[in-house]
């Protein structure tokens, strides 16, 4: 398709609005603190959609919205596992995280398990910023081809130029502005997913003749897209074919896509929105903003790709082809739809989602760069203007290495899924246990991060593993990997914990000080 001028000119005004985010945010960012968490001033509308919006990434556009236009309701329970990860996240982790890096002053996730656990060895800080540089990685290169595929897609320009442009204008605002430039141009980005996943299956819907034509011509596709317990797989060959491959309730199935909800509490550029919130007395209102952001989001995301399959089968002009690819469905339904002004803005969403989470990627690769290494091992009385460089160099060092994996392109999805559950696995067992169990070690947590995260490399690649040789009858395909990653990093912090020496004194008394309010609540 070739690029219309509304279209543009709604991309280009988009692009200047948050490039000059970053120089606004650039004037007021002096210190490491104020780069890594904008000095923790920011109110509670702006954490809880920065947070939501870092945390969906082009996924909630294309990915999830493809996944529904070929699996129908079934797709649902990822939603409800996510929405559930997001509320439980919110209300149990958000507030004691932001009250007990407070207590131990840290301003990274590697550097509040050093001090939490008083790790005079770094070896805490030096594996868990390890398992972020190379988790993060393989997430921002999927961030950036999705933006490649948008700007391909919808423009026609060649995929390693729409792969530069993308990516220029996110380390432009996330070198000069740091945390506010990405909390801010989030607050905006996460609004406009936001009206996008509303406005998108409202209209479409309407279009069919409201919900009853909309289940009508589901169910004349394949009846099955309209049971959550049927999987249904969709086939391009000559034509479409949607088939119903499990014809019963498949627990496995829905377990592992509501698993997807046990990744929020080892997010490190979500749980860095928690500890950057000015008070702890805002997350009250931020749980509430985020839960219902999330929820309807993901309705909306679910909404658009059954839409897109009502489309074809009602023979609404421009779908009378069935998608090679479903995760461009949105795109082709916002052009098809809209005139190209409105279609413009809304395809910025894409950008928006695509920009919302690469951005967050970055500043919490390059802290774990310029603070837990740079500093914490090669130079502990760096300034703070020095260390604001050194994050800034990071920052455009990570994007170089993300670039050159991401010019291979690949599947967005795949990428996400793997470190999401790579995260999940990794810090959620630890960061839940170091939170709300004083009896936690630090020799519990290393183990158990070391544990979560090889469980996950080994489960994905089971084969190259060797795992398919010794269980040759058990469908590894079938669990996702964050399960059994989850479980085993959680036994091992529990039982390490358990058989280690007992906690000191002073680390106990920290424990007990994160549990009251702190003085600005």
């Amino acid at each position: 398709m070739q690029m219309s001028v509304p279209t543009l000119i709604t991309f280009i005004l988009y692009i200047l609005f948050m490039i000059g985010i970053g120089f606004w945010s650039y004037r007021r960012t002096s210190t490491i603190d104020d780069y890594i968490l904008g000095g923790r001033s920011l109110n509670g509308w702006v954490t809880a959609l920065s947070a939501q919006a870092s945390d969906m990434s082009g996924w909630l556009l294309l990915g999830l919205p493809g996944y529904a236009y070929v699996a129908g309701l079934s797709s649902m329970w990822i939603a409800i596992g996510l929405a559930i990860g997001t509320y439980l996240n919110w209300q149990f982790i958000a507030k004691r995280l932001r009250r007990y890096t407070d207590v131990v002053n840290s301003i990274t996730i590697s550097d509040y398990f050093e001090n939490r656990f008083k790790d005079n060895s770094h070896i805490l800080r030096v594996i868990s910023a390890l398992l972020i540089l190379i988790f993060f990685l393989f997430y921002t290169a999927s961030g950036l081809v999705a933006g490649g595929k948008l700007f391909e897609g919808t423009f026609g320009l060649d995929y390693n130029v729409a792969l530069y442009v993308g990516a220029l204008v996110i380390i432009s605002y996330t070198f000069l502005g740091g945390y506010l430039a990405v909390s801010w141009t989030d607050f905006f980005q996460g609004s406009l997913m936001f009206l996008a996943l509303i406005l998108v299956p409202l209209v479409t819907i309407f279009d069919l003749g409201g919900l009853n034509g909309l289940w009508n011509n589901l169910g004349a596709i394949n009846p099955d897209l309209l049971d959550a317990t049927k999987t249904v797989s969709y086939k391009f060959s000559e034509g479409v074919l949607w088939v119903t491959s499990n014809t019963s309730f498949d627990i496995v199935a829905v377990l592992s896509l509501m698993a997807w909800g046990l990744g929020y509490f080892g997010q490190p550029h979500i749980l860095v929105r928690f500890m950057g919130i000015r008070s702890a007395k805002e997350i009250k209102k931020s749980r509430l903003i985020a839960t219902v952001w999330v929820v309807l989001a993901l309705w909306g995301a679910l909404f658009v790709g059954y839409v897109g399959a009502a489309f074809h089968n009602a023979g609404i002009e421009g779908f009378e082809n069935a998608l090679s690819d479903p995760e461009q469905i949105f795109i082709q339904m916002v052009q098809i739809i809209f005139n190209p002004w409105i279609s413009g803005f809304l395809l910025a969403a894409i950008l928006a989602a695509v920009m919302s989470t690469i951005d967050s990627q970055l500043l919490v690769s390059s802290s774990a760069l310029a603070e837990d290494f740079y500093k914490a091992i090669f130079r502990k009385n760096a300034s703070q203007k020095e260390l604001v460089w050194v994050s800034r160099g990071a920052v455009i060092l990570i994007s170089i290495i993300a670039l050159i994996l991401a010019k291979s392109g690949g599947s967005v999805l795949d990428l996400v899924a793997y470190a999401w559950a790579g995260f999940g696995a990794a810090f959620g067992p630890a960061i839940i246990l170091s939170l709300f169990w004083k009896r936690t070690t630090r020799n519990g947590v290393l183990f158990g991060m070391i544990i979560g995260g090889l469980t996950v490399i080994a489960w994905k690649n089971y084969e190259a593993f060797g795992l398919s040789s010794l269980l040759p009858n058990f469908d590894f395909a079938a669990w996702y990997e964050i399960i059994p990653g989850f479980i085993l990093s959680a036994i091992t912090i529990f039982v390490v914990s358990l058989f280690d020496k007992e906690p000191s004194q002073d680390i106990v008394d920290e424990f007990e000080r994160s549990k009251k309010p702190l003085v600005n609540e």
